[in-house]
C-alpha cells in the first residue's frame, strides 16, 4: 500500500515531460516511480519488522516448544521473573537493532529523499 502511495505522488506533469522526451511508461516507472516510492517502502518495512518480532513472540507463546515466547511462558509459570524480563529485553533489543539496520539501509539508498542530509 505504501509503494502504491509513493507511486501516486508522481506529478502528472513530470510524467508528461518524460513521455515527451521519449520515455516509455516502463521507463517512467523504473527510473522515477520506484525510486520515488522507496522512502514509503522503507517506512512500512521499519514498522513491519518491529511488529514481526511481536507476532513471532506471541505465536511462540501459544504454539511452540522453543523460542523466546516459549521461554517467557515457562519462566513466568515457574516464577523466574528475571528470566522472563531478560526475554522481553532480548525481543526489544532485536526489534530495535533490525529497525536501526533498515534505517541505515534507507539512509544509504535514499539519502536524496531526506531533507537536510548532505553526504559529502
Amino acid at each position: 500500500v505504501n509503494i502504491a502511495t509513493g507511486l501516486a505522488t508522481l506529478e502528472p506533469e513530470l510524467e508528461d515531460v518524460l513521455r515527451v522526451l521519449g520515455a516509455k511508461r516502463w521507463d517512467v516507472l523504473i527510473k522515477v516511480g520506484l525510486p520515488r516510492s522507496m522512502p514509503y517502502f522503507y517506512g512500512s518495512l521499519k514498522v513491519a519488522i518491529t511488529l514481526a518480532f511481536v507476532g513471532t513472540t506471541v505465536s511462540e507463546m501459544t504454539a511452540a516448544n522453543e523460542g523466546i515466547g516459549y521461554l517467557l511462558i515457562s519462566a513466568g509459570s515457574s516464577m523466574q521473573m528475571g528470566l522472563a524480563f531478560a526475554g522481553l529485553l532480548v525481543v526489544g533489543a532485536m526489534a530495535m537493532a533490525m529497525y536501526e539496520l533498515f534505517s541505515a539501509i534507507e539512509k544509504h539508498t535514499t539519502a536524496w529523499a531526506h531533507r537536510g542530509s548532505q553526504n559529502h
